[in-house]
């Protein structure tokens, strides 16, 4: 009413008929207990209480106007601090990723946890983790990423000492390591000429830790379950040998998980949009993968 003049021409600005704002503003003068305008027959004016009122209200809805733009520019430009969860095994990975987002995005900052071991996203205040295997919190949203395929190796040392199973029914009698977070356990699955196959192993080293698996495997302590990725450069250096090519072991699944939110901020999708771009451009992770 005061930016347009009148309660007549505030009326047609907000598509009320005069009287329903000038019941507006007697509810408002009445809720108040002040009288914020002087009426007469040929002019409305605003009281000194009113003026008073109407300048504070006009300062709230600048700062409201400016809150929204910066909420807006926040969803398309990211700032602050990016808290991410990584397997060490995925360093090779996530490294590129993190360079690129900085390179992209300088005024953010990134904290990149990596650990082998389960986190609670939402309890250590993580933007976002990264899992190679399925995340069961209902509180976390799950998006798949690439697949990637398991390997069964050992150094040339271990099978010249051991020799080479030839079924994954000889791995019975083999020193068999891997990952505490592989999903089934001591139980090992391959696809084989014959259909599904799975034999229970047994080994002295079970860790979540990717590099000491990988460590024990090139020490010629025993067979090793590992992803592809975690001795990619082993296999071309031949310092360990693939085993069983015949079976295949279960292919498994990236996933990238972030808590529940009705709107996901921009810090987090850029990120997870340069994951995927990284993904694609290698495509995925196992390059030796079906």
């Amino acid at each position: 009413m005061v930016e347009a003049g009148g309660f007549s021409a505030a009326a047609r600005r907000l598509g009320l008929s005069p009287a329903m704002v000038s019941n507006h503003v007697q509810e408002l003068e009445q809720r108040l207990g002040v009288r914020l305008l002087n009426r007469t027959t040929r002019r409305v004016s605003l009281t000194e209480v009113g003026q008073t009122y109407y300048d504070q209200c006009s300062r709230i809805l600048v700062a409201i106007e400016e809150a929204d733009q910066t909420a807006a520019a926040l969803q398309t430009t990211p700032t602050g601090r990016l808290r991410l969860n990584c397997p060490n095994a995925l360093g090779h990975l996530i490294g590129p990723v993190v360079a690129e987002y900085l390179v992209r995005y300088p005024q953010m900052q990134v904290d990149a946890v990596m650990t082998d071991r389960p986190v609670d996203l939402i309890e250590e205040g993580l933007d976002l983790g990264i899992t190679m295997v399925p995340n069961p919190d209902s509180q976390l949203i799950v998006r798949r990423l690439s697949g990637y395929r398991h390997i069964l190796c050992a150094s040339p040392d271990y099978l010249a000492r051991n020799g080479a199973p030839r079924v994954p029914a000889d791995l019975a009698a083999h020193n068999c390591l891997h990952h505490s977070n592989y999903p089934f356990g001591d139980d090992w699955v391959f696809d084989g000429p014959d259909g599904e196959t799975t034999v229970s192993v047994r080994g002295n080293l079970i860790t979540n830790g990717s590099t000491l698996l990988r460590a024990a495997g090139l020490r010629g302590l025993g067979i090793v379950l590992a992803p592809r990725f975690l001795v990619s450069d082993d296999l071309a250096a031949g310092r360990v040998v693939t085993l069983l090519d015949s079976y295949v072991p279960r292919r498994m699944r990236l996933e990238v998980v972030y808590p529940h939110r009705h709107r996901l901020s921009a810090k987090v999708r850029l990120f997870i949009d340069a994951l995927v771009e990284r993904l694609d451009a290698n495509r995925g992770i196992d390059q030796a993968g079906d």
